[in-house]
């Protein structure tokens, strides 16, 4: 997967795509800082007055919906909406720009059938008066649906070509979604196979995901009689879920610790505990780039916010560069098994399994992956003769005490919502303040200016391209529901395979390659509903069945050819992909044991919710 390109929707110059652009972005802050700021309200409310905020709840729900589509806007303007990797093997020339405009016309059509299913939606529940609270009618909260998949048509077609003749072939798609509109009932009963294999097509030249899977909705919707506004109703029901709006606040809180020197406090605190021991400058960015990853919740942050810091680091104290490489491509993925990565968040909503019990599930996997990241680092320290530091005591304690604020971090977020006195919602918005107070008011390194309006615009853009998915690929998941798949799945499963072992290895290999080619988010919202059934079918956890689920997606990260993280190393570190793949191989063969481990000892997983009558 990648974020597409770089921005070239309308000329630099024009004072138009400036002041569009700037309001969004403004826009889209304000609402993601009321989303902080409400939680923390009620917090103080409730302790205060032992009383809610009315609404508070659905208000929060609803400024995640414009927060996230808005935010797809903003990353369709940038170019950075999500795609598959494999579209980067295409050459540049001319072919490349002749696929850049069909695949453009395709999103665009997709994107306006979305967008007419969004006015369905809001006709619809206008006319039926509901109301979010203080009077304030849903619909109202709605218009940002077709709103914003209008803007995403428009300028996936601007964005096609740098000539107005490209754009104009690029804007037949639009033409193309209006027409389909229009004559909907003409597509009842008809074959949608050509249609699919086009999308299909699509996303391996580089469409954006959420097109693709939107896309099969809409066409196996209308061949079923179906209008689009099927796929919106559960865009819009999966946009205000009750923990849904955790996802934007943690990732704020990440963003938030990026643009300061967080890193560089963090990096001397555990190069003074640990940087003594062979490989300890390597032990120290895998660490580091965990604690990074648990709250950014996607490995491509991590690498691209931290690389720049730690590789050099490395190299200096002597590590060899393949071997650094390699680490870091593979630390970029590491805490996606840790209480409260963004990962065990979503898949608990998706799963309904509570999201507690996942984070403790994932705690003790979480740190089998790391240890033996840590512990190859260890060896190759010993091998090549590293530099080390001596420990020395009294810098054990200026070290800590510099970064005290952000080792709380997670003290703070787990006391909180593991004691009850805060939601996950709250907990995260907690978070995210908890950050912005220390990075802008005690340590003093994120300005105002530039630093917080960077955190808040680059988390917009990315929970945009992250929720834009979710939000269709319910609408799809739910599709095959209605089609009874995952019940026919269930039945072909339960009939070939008899051995809970065999079940676990297919259901790896499987996962693998889903890792390989889809994102985290848009992975959970569609294989989730399928394998949950077949987990319980053969007696497995449903904490382990998301744990193993978590840990082998993270393992596809690193799967060539098109693992996110080797796109995104070869990009941040300037090395070609062959170097990334090579470098990355011992990793990828650990980590694959580490999972392997994760599988098939339920312990790991289910061990510490025994204490809690949950085993």
């Amino acid at each position: 997967m990648e974020q597409v390109g770089r921005t070239r929707w309308l000329p630099e110059d024009s004072w138009m795509a400036r002041v569009l652009g700037c309001t969004e972005e403004f826009v889209a802050s304000c609402l993601l800082a009321a989303m902080v700021l409400l939680p923390i309200a009620e917090i103080l409310v409730r302790i205060v007055f032992n009383v809610g905020i009315p609404g508070s709840g659905p208000f929060v729900q609803h400024l995640t919906l414009w927060v996230g589509f808005l935010g797809a806007a903003l990353a369709a303007r940038h170019r950075r909406l999500i795609a598959l990797a494999t579209a980067s093997f295409i050459p540049d020339g001319s072919l490349r720009r002749v696929i850049e405009i069909a695949v453009a016309a395709v999103g665009a059509a997709v994107s306006i059938l979305l967008a007419r299913g969004g006015v369905e939606l809001v006709l619809g529940d206008r006319e039926m008066g509901t109301i979010i609270a203080a009077d304030i009618p849903v619909w109202i909260a709605q218009l940002i649906l077709p709103c914003s998949f209008g803007l995403i048509a428009l300028r996936l077609v601007l964005c096609a070509s740098q000539d107005w003749f490209g754009r104009a072939v690029a804007g037949t798609g639009i033409i193309l979604g209006l027409w389909v509109g229009q004559f909907i009932e003409i597509f009842e009963g008809i074959s949608i196979w050509p249609g699919l294999f086009v999308i299909v097509v699509a996303a391996f030249l580089g469409a954006p995901i959420f097109t693709v899977l939107g896309g099969a909705a809409v066409l196996l919707f209308l061949a079923d009689g179906i209008p689009p506004v099927a796929v919106l109703i559960s865009t819009y029901g999966l946009s205000v879920s009750p923990t849904l709006a955790a996802l934007p606040l943690f990732t704020l809180t990440g963003f938030l610790l990026a643009e300061g020197d967080a890193s560089q406090r963090l990096l001397r605190v555990f190069r003074a505990l640990f940087g003594w021991i062979p490989g300890g400058t390597a032990v120290v960015c895998v660490v580091v780039c965990a604690f990074f990853t648990v709250f950014t919740g996607g490995s491509g942050v991590t690498i691209l916010a931290l690389g720049g810091l730690l590789f050099p680091a490395l190299l200096r104290d002597g590590y060899r560069e393949k071997f650094s490489l390699g680490l870091l491509t593979a630390s970029g993925s590491l805490g996606l098994l840790l209480p409260p990565a963004l990962p065990l968040i979503l898949y608990a909503i998706i799963a309904q399994v509570p999201p507690k019990e996942l984070f403790i599930g994932g705690i003790l996997p979480g740190i089998l992956l790391i240890a033996l990241i840590a512990g190859w680092g260890i060896r190759e320290g010993i091998v090549t003769g590293a530099g080390r530091t001596r420990f020395q005591s009294a810098e054990v304690v200026a070290a800590v005490w510099a970064g005290k604020w952000e080792l709380c971090l997670p003290v703070v977020v787990l006391v909180a919502f593991f004691n009850g006195w805060a939601t996950l919602v709250e907990t995260a918005a907690l978070a995210a303040f908890y950050a912005f107070v220390i990075q802008s008011f005690i340590h003093r390194d994120l300005s105002f200016r530039h630093g917080l309006r960077r955190a808040f615009g680059e988390c917009v853009v990315l929970i945009g391209g992250v929720i834009v998915i979710l939000g269709v690929a319910v609408g799809f998941t739910n599709y095959l529901v209605d089609a009874q798949v995952p019940a026919r799945l269930l039945e072909w499963t339960t009939t070939h395979i008899e051995s809970r072992v065999m079940f676990l290895l297919g259901l790896n290999l499987f996962l693998l390659v889903v890792g390989c080619l889809m994102d985290i988010f848009s992975a959970t919202a569609v294989i989730v509903p399928l394998i949950v059934p077949l987990g319980a079918a053969f007696g497995i956890h449903p904490v382990h069945l998301g744990i193993i689920f978590i840990a082998n997606l993270e393992l596809g990260y690193l799967t060539p050819p098109v693992g996110l993280n080797l796109f995104l190393a070869s990009y941040r570190f300037d090395r070609t992909l062959v170097q990334v793949y090579r470098a990355s191989l011992p990793m990828l063969i650990i980590l694959a044991f580490g999972v392997l481990l994760i599988t098939y000892v339920p312990w790991l997983t289910t061990g510490l919710l025994e204490p809690l009558g949950n085993p």
